[in-house]
Order: structure tokens, then sequence, then C-alpha cells
């Protein structure tokens, strides 16, 4: 039987203010354990009939190192959620709630075993890494099944490729189909050909039935969101030893065929976003989001009969990315559109819908020091899902009834105060070649100039085809460095994505050169502005931040005392294609991995390092930290550590982060003289 946990929502007022009780000092340093608890919740989504929530949480009496299956019944408000805890093996990390009181919920299970080319790590031998499962229960949570995976044999999977489904994680819910009462769409990954197909799956009965076969070529785009139609396709063709041509292909509705439009023929190698983010049913025209003729990306119209684009963009900023359109999924405002985000420093959402501008500006009102997200509803709006937070606000949620009360769920970690978190800024800063670099600066809380320059952390981030934003750390780093008087810049250096096509392109084959020059310009940049101390300097960083951080070891004229490399990339050479799971970004980011390779160099090895690794980490196996340990540790100090059962990606295991922040913080005490 599933264990009650008492209920969590506690009702406020709209207009009320939000207050913070149980306050730590400022002036105390959070808690390593603050950032190693499994969060109180998180993972929440709403049915699409508003009837039903579920989430993931921690799980009763665990002391928030174990997780659990939470779901709700929203039609009674002051019923307690059902809670199901993981198993001793499998652990519930993600959660949705569907239609039809059907929940879906992931599990990860650590796995050792001979992998056969399904899935990252080693050809051959034995690989420690886990498996990943989708189960399928109800509210009640009256019984688990294994979701999508049992249904693929129906048509054909055979038992190896079964197998290779389930050690690679690759079953995933495509669309909801918000309209269909029954049916979803999933796929399924093959990673032996990195192809996928894609099936209808009834929620109810189990059935699947096949809507596009995969091939290595060719992969859908867009669904058609009522009757999950495909409406478009991307097709990659070589053209030539070392390039490709990504093809968009839209289905002609009077003959059914998909047919190439050569206007939005590109090499890979130029990189232009391309995205279909929907279709305008009245008009039949396309939401495109591109870059075709910005450097940043803007929504377009494009018309798929005249095939051209509107004459102007129908959503622009003049500094940022649109990152997306919001368009509507209840049958009341099914497909209209009702708002975008824009990607500046933190993602900018803003409504066009009289009812959704409503709605959020009221609860921005009741929560004016933090950004709030709406993350679902009902049909008539009298219930709504939302979320809020800041850079000082860890993540909660809530629901909106009725348009006047808010019934909070819960905090993701309320044990962390805002007052013990600082100020969060977004800056530019030029790089030597004159090349402006945005970044994020975090302050230790309460900071002022006149208390002089701080000890300092540039912080890159990994990918590195990714950014940071502005808001809550979920990773707990930079929270955790503040809280200890560090001041921490994240740059968005050359090479980031996000930001523009010219800051992107610039990072091609400049791992360790310009690249690096970025990190160092921006702790150069802070030491000018007063904020940074020369002789207090280092770099930490993680995945590509912790190529970085091994590329600042062997550098010249380093500007840092020491250098904290996670999970690093330390052996270019050695990368490797199957450091991605995504054929697309293997082929595009593959041609740009080359520059400095710190594994050259270590005899340059001139700031003490410390190295840390998971043994389940495939996506940066251990001998990239090893080797390079071992070829500094009689040049510099150096540590290495590998770390039991942690893989590349979050979420880890409590013990994890107590581990690795310890490692931290010590080392920067002790070895690096902070």
């Amino acid at each position: 039987m599933p264990n009650h946990l008492t209920a969590l929502a506690a009702s406020v007022a709209v207009s009320a203010g939000i207050v913070c009780a149980g306050a730590a000092s400022a002036a105390q340093p959070v808690e390593i354990d603050a950032f190693a608890r499994v969060p109180n919740i998180q993972s929440i989504s709403m049915s699409a009939d508003g009837q039903s929530l579920a989430a993931i949480v921690a799980a009763p009496g665990s002391n928030n190192t174990d997780t659990a299956l939470a779901t709700w019944d929203l039609s009674d408000p002051g019923a307690a959620p059902v809670v199901t805890p993981s198993g001793d093996r499998m652990k519930f990390i993600q959660a949705a709630a569907l239609k039809g009181e059907h929940v879906l919920v992931f599990g990860r299970q650590e796995w050792t075993g001979r992998l056969g080319g399904c899935g990252e790590g080693r050809v051959t031998g034995a690989t420690s890494t886990f498996v990943f499962r989708p189960y399928l229960t109800d509210v009640a949570q009256s019984s688990f099944s294994e979701a999508f995976a049992n249904n693929t044999r129906r048509i054909g999977i055979s038992a190896e490729m079964q197998r290779c489904f389930e050690i690679a994680g690759t079953a995933s819910l495509v669309n909801t189909l918000p309209l269909d009462p029954e049916n979803v769409i999933i796929s399924q990954l093959n990673q032996v050909s990195l192809s996928s197909n894609y099936y209808r799956y009834n929620l109810r009965t189990g059935d699947t039935e096949l809507i596009v076969r995969g091939s290595g070529r060719s992969t859908p785009g867009l669904f058609n969101p009522r009757t999950g139609e495909l409406m478009t396709r991307s097709r990659i063709d070589s053209d030539g030893s070392d390039e490709y041509i990504q093809q968009i292909l839209f289905r002609n509705p009077e003959t059914g065929q998909f047919e190439i439009h050569d206007n939005l023929t590109r090499r890979l190698s130029e990189r232009y976003t391309v995205s279909i983010a929907g279709i305008d049913e009245e008009s039949g025209q396309f939401y495109v989001l591109t870059d075709l003729f910005s450097d940043r990306v803007e929504a377009w119209m494009y018309d798929p009969v005249a095939r051209e684009f509107s004459s102007e963009p129908l959503i622009a900023h003049p500094e940022y990315s649109i990152g997306g359109i919001i368009l509507g999924s209840r049958p009341s405002n099914f497909n209209r559109l009702l708002g975008f985000t824009i990607a500046g420093p933190g993602t900018e959402v803003v409504y066009i819908d009289p009812d959704m501008i409503s709605i959020h500006e009221g609860l921005s009102a009741a929560f004016p020091d933090q950004r709030v997200s709406i993350q679902s509803y009902n049909d008539d709006l009298s219930i709504v899902l939302f979320s809020t937070g800041s850079n000082r606000h860890a993540p909660s949620f809530h629901i909106l009834r009725d348009r006047q009360r808010v019934e909070t769920l819960g905090s993701s970690r309320p044990w962390i105060s805002p007052e013990q978190i600082g100020e969060q800024r977004w800056v530019t800063y030029p790089a030597r070649d004159g090349l402006e670099i945005p970044a994020i600066l975090d302050l230790p809380p309460g900071w002022t100039p006149e208390q002089g320059p701080l000890p300092t952390i540039i912080n890159p981030h990994g990918g590195p085809w990714v950014r940071d934003s502005m808001g809550w750390d979920g990773s707990g780093w930079v929270q955790f460095l503040t809280s200890r008087g560090y001041a921490v810049l994240r740059p968005n250096y050359r090479g980031s994505a996000g930001l523009g096509r010219e800051l992107w392109l610039a990072g091609d084959n400049e791992w360790g050169q310009a690249m690096q020059d970025d990190k160092d310009d921006g702790a150069a940049w802070l030491v000018e502005q007063g904020i940074a101390d020369p002789d207090r300097l280092a770099i930490f960083g993680y995945s590509y931040g912790g190529f970085a951080a091994a590329a600042a070891v062997v550098r010249p004229d380093s500007p840092y005392q020491c250098a904290i490399s996670g999970a690093p990339v330390t052996d270019l050479a050695r990368l490797g294609n199957t450091w991605s799971e995504n054929r697309l970004q293997r082929i595009l980011q593959g041609q740009t991995v080359s520059g400095m390779d710190p594994m050259r160099h270590t005899d340059r090895a001139n700031i003490p390092v410390l190295l840390y690794v998971g043994d389940r980490d495939v996506r940066t196996p251990a001998f990239h930290a090893r080797n390079f340990y071992n070829r500094v540790r009689d040049r510099v100090p150096a540590q290495l550590h590998i770390i039991r059962d942690m893989p590349h990606q979050m979420p880890w295991y409590p013990r994890h982060h107590t581990e690795t922040l310890g490692l931290i913080e010590n080392f920067l005490a002790n070895e690096c003289g902070m």
C-alpha cells in the first residue's frame, strides 16, 4: 500500500506577501548538507484536465536522502498526496501527470555489464553506468507497469534491441496530444542505427501503433498537436567527405508527400537555427524560430505553399534571441498564440493573451522579488500550476485556484534562507580581441566595495554549446561558494550557444585558446573593477568547464592560484565521437573540438589542481582525469578523487554532493590559500 504524506499545501491569499520564517544569519555559510539533501519537491506537472498533479518528493522518513513519487487529486483540495517511495535499487527521478489519471514516472538504477554499443560507454568490456526505465501508474498509485518498452515487443523489436533500449534509456514522451483522451506519441531510439521510431501509444489499452519509422538520415519534426499526424521532417545528407546538408521537408496536404524546401536547406557547418515551432491553423502558415536573418533567433511566419517567409519577423528583440512561442494547449485556446519567451539574462515570459496577462501580472505582484512561471492550467483557468524562484529563492510550486487564492505545494529547499544568498548581476566585459563576453556575477551576501576585493572563482559552464542564465543555480555550486565569501563569475565565453551566432561560432576550434582567454579576461576585468583580489583567484568547472580548469593548469602566466576540474575532458585526441547522445550535435560539434590539448602540455603545469570524476561517468570517463593527474602530480600539488557510483549528469545521490563539496571547500582553503 502506498504511504500517505501529510498535506503539503498551505493556502494564502494571492495579494498577500510572502514571509520567510526561520532565516539563518547571513554571516554563516550554508551548510553542505543543505545542498546535498534531496529537494522537498521537484519535477512537478499537472494533467491536461487539471484533475491531478505528479511530482518527485523527498521520501518520508528518509531525512531527504531518497526520492518518492507523489500524486495529488485536485478535485479534493484537502486530501493529502499519495506517496510511493523509490525502491532499494530503482530510484524515481522524474514524473509527469498525463491524461485520464495516468502518471508517467522515470526511474534510474545502477548497472554494470557489457553494453555492446548500446548507449554511451565502452564498446568492449564491462561498463559501470545506469539503466533508465519509464513506468506508468495512476493517481492512486495502485500499480506500476513498465511503460512503452513492453509494447514495442508486439511490433517486431528483438530481445537484443529491447535490451539496448532499456540500457540506453531511450523511451521518451514526444507529444501529449492534449485533445486526444487516450493517446500520446512516444519514441524509441536505436542507439546502434542512431534512428528513432515514433508510435501512437494508447494509455488505456497499452496498444502501440507505428507512425514513423526513423532512419539515420531523417528525423520527424512537428507533429500536428490535434491529430498526431507528422507535418515536417528534417533530413541530413552528405555533401562531400566532411560536410553535411540539412533539409527541411513539409508534408503537402494534397499529395501526402514530404517535399524539400530549398530556401530552408543549409550546410550544417553554417549552423543556422531553423526550428519549426508550430502551425497557425487559420492561415496554414508555420511559426519558425530562426537566425537566418539576424545574429539572434527571431520568430517568423513561413508559408509552405508560397515557400516564403513573412516580410518581417513576427517577434524579435533588439538584444536577445526569442527562446520560444507559447501556444494554447486547452480546448478553449488550443494552438492560439498566447505569448513568447525572450532568452535574455534570464528567461523572460511575455504574454499577449489578456487572461494570461492578468494572471501573470497578479502573481508577479504577489511574489515581487521572484520570477513567476505558469507551468500548466485547466480549460477555464480555475486551476493554474505555477512556480516561483530567483537567484536567492529556491524554486517553489503553487496552485492558483479560481484566480483568488494560492495553495503552496512546497519549496524545493525551504531550509535555505534568501538572506544567506547574495546579489546577482548580469555583466559584460571585453575580451582581449574586443569581443563582448556576457557573464553572470554572484556576490557574497552583504558585500560592499568598501569591504575590499574578494576571493573569486571563475566558473565556466559545461557544454560548451549551452549558456548560463540568471536565477537559482540548480547545482548549488554558486550559492555554496558565495555563502562562504567568494565572488563567482560565470562567463558565457565564445562557443556558448543561445546568445547570438557570432559568439557561438567564435569558439570553433578554440578549445584552450581564445575560449580560454575569455575566462582569463573575465578574471582580469573583475580585478580592474575592484571586485576580485588578484592573489586569490581560482577556476572551477565541470565537464567542459573541467576541461577549462585543466587547461588553466598548463597555460603559461595563469592568473589563478589553483584549479578544480570536475569530470573533465583532458585529452582531446581521445575525445572521439561518443560524448553526446545527439547525432546532429556529434556531427556538428565534433568538427569544432580542437585547440590546445592539455595532455600534450602537462610539462607546463604550474598551479595546484583538484580532479574528481564519478566511476559511473560514461560521458567523460575517468581515464581523462586519471591520466592528467598522473602526468602533473610530480610537477604541482595535485589530487585525484574517483567518486563511487556517481554519474556525469545530476541528479546525484546526497553523498555525492557531500563528498564533492567537501573536497572543493577543503582544497580552496588548504591547497589554494583562498
